[in-house]
C-alpha cells in the first residue's frame, strides 16, 4: 500500500483559500480569510452570480452593504479547486453531499485540507459533514467551524469561532488566520462535538421559535429538552461535554436564540403561526438548514437508540403530522431521563481536576 500524503500547511504568507458557497456565511468567511492573509477565492454556484458580484463587489443577496476585499477573487465553482492549499465549504448541508463527492473531479490536491462550515446533517443518510469528508478525505485532513458567527456581525464587529479538527495543527493553522482578521477562534481537538453542537443549537432554536409565543418557559424547556437529546447522542459519538458548554454550544445557541435575524428562530415562529414548512424558505428568502436537518437528526437520534421525545415531535410538527397545542403539551410534560452516573461531564470534570492537581505539583517542584 503507497504511503498516505502527508497533510499540506503553507506557510504563512503564501496560503490560497477557496471558499465554495457564496451565501451570507460562506461570503462573510471569505471576507474574512482575505483580512487574516489568505490569497482568497470566493465561489458561486454559477457564473452569472459571480458575474454580479465581481460587478458589485458586494453581495447584495445575501450580504448587502458589506464591501469585498479588493484582493478577493470571485469565481464559479466550474473553476475547481486545483489552485487550493485550504478549501472551506460553505455550502447548506442539503447540497453539500453532490459537492464533497465532486472534491476530487474538481482537482482538489490531495493534501488540502477540507474545513465544513455547515451546522446540519447531510442527507439521505444523516452523516454529519465531517464523517462523511472523513471518508473522502481521511480524518487528517479534515476540520470544521463552530460558534457564535452571525454573517455581518462576524464582519463589521467580529464572532466567537471554533475551529475544530483531530489534526491539532490544522485547527491551530485556521484559527490563526481567523486571529489575525480580528476575530477569536478557538482551537478545538474535538469536531464531533464542535459540529453536533452547531447541529443542536439549530434545531433548539427552531424548537424555541414555534414554542415563543406559548411562553417563556415553554420555549426554553423546548431548547433545553432538544439540547439535550443531541448531546445524549454526542457523548455515544465520542463528543466531549466541553463543546457542547462552550462557544460551539451554549454560546451559539444564545447567539441565534436572541438574534432577529436568525433564520432558524424565524422559521419556527413562522411554524408556530401555522405556516407550512414547505413555504417558510422562500418567506424567508433563504434555506433553514434546521427544517431539513430535524427530520435526519430524529432519525439518527432513533437509530442510535437515544430516547428523543422532543426531537421526534418536532420532526412530526415540520411535517404537519403534530398540531401545535400537542408539540407544546409534549414539550411541557417531557421529563428528561436521570444523568448517568458515570457521565462524561463527570469524566470532564475529572480530568480538569487532575490536570489542575498535576500543574499545582510541577509548579511547586
Amino acid at each position: 500500500m503507497p504511503p498516505r500524503p502527508q497533510l499540506n500547511l503553507p506557510t504563512p504568507g503564501s496560503r490560497r483559500a477557496i471558499v465554495v458557497g457564496a451565501g451570507s456565511f460562506g461570503t462573510a468567511v471569505a471576507v474574512l480569510l482575505a483580512r487574516g492573509g489568505f490569497r482568497t477565492t470566493l465561489q458561486t454556484r454559477s457564473p452569472e452570480q459571480a458575474a454580479r458580484l465581481e460587478a458589485d463587489r458586494e453581495n447584495v443577496a445575501y450580504l448587502p452593504e458589506v464591501a469585498l476585499p479588493r484582493e478577493l477573487r470571485v469565481e464559479p465553482m466550474a473553476a475547481g479547486l486545483s489552485r487550493a492549499d485550504y478549501v472551506f465549504l460553505g455550502v447548506p448541508s442539503k447540497g453539500l453531499s453532490q459537492v464533497i463527492d465532486n472534491l476530487h473531479k474538481s482537482g482538489l490536491p490531495s493534501r488540502t485540507p477540507v474545513i465544513s462550515m455547515a451546522k446540519g446533517l447531510v442527507p439521505p443518510d444523516g452523516l454529519s459533514p465531517t464523517a462523511l469528508l472523513n471518508q473522502v478525505c481521511g480524518i487528517d485532513r479534515v476540520g470544521c467551524l463552530g460558534g457564535p458567527a452571525h454573517a455581518r456581525e462576524m464582519v463589521t464587529e467580529g464572532a466567537g469561532l471554533v475551529a475544530a479538527s483531530t489534526n491539532v495543527r490544522l485547527a491551530q493553522q485556521v484559527a490563526e488566520v481567523f486571529l489575525r482578521a480580528g476575530v477569536v477562534c478557538e482551537q478545538s481537538n474535538d469536531p464531533v462535538g464542535v459540529e453536533l453542537s452547531g447541529i443542536a443549537k439549530n434545531a433548539a432554536a427552531l424548537a424555541a421559535g414555534a414554542t415563543e409565543a406559548q411562553g417563556l418557559n415553554a420555549a426554553g424547556a423546548a431548547a433545553g429538552h432538544i439540547f439535550a437529546e443531541v448531546w445524549r447522542y454526542a457523548e455515544r459519538q465520542g463528543g466531549k461535554p466541553e463543546s457542547m458548554i462552550g462557544l460551539a454550544g451554549t454560546g451559539d445557541l444564545m447567539g441565534t436564540a436572541l438574534a432577529p435575524q436568525s433564520r432558524n428562530r424565524r422559521a419556527g415562529e413562522l411554524l408556530g403561526q401555522g405556516v407550512p414548512a414547505t413555504e417558510i424558505p422562500a418567506r424567508i428568502g433563504q434555506a433553514v438548514e434546521a427544517l431539513d436537518m430535524v427530520p435526519l437528526l430524529a432519525t439518527a437520534l432513533r437509530r442510535a437508540h437515544v430516547d428523543a421525545p422532543v426531537t421526534t415531535a418536532l420532526h412530526a410538527l415540520i411535517s404537519g403530522e403534530l398540531p401545535l397545542e400537542e408539540w407544546v403539551k409534549r414539550v411541557r410534560a417531557t421529563v428528561p431521563p436521570p444523568a448517568s452516573r458515570d457521565s462524561a461531564f463527570k469524566r470532564a470534570v475529572a480530568r480538569v481536576r487532575r490536570h489542575n492537581v498535576t500543574e499545582s505539583v510541577r509548579r511547586s517542584d
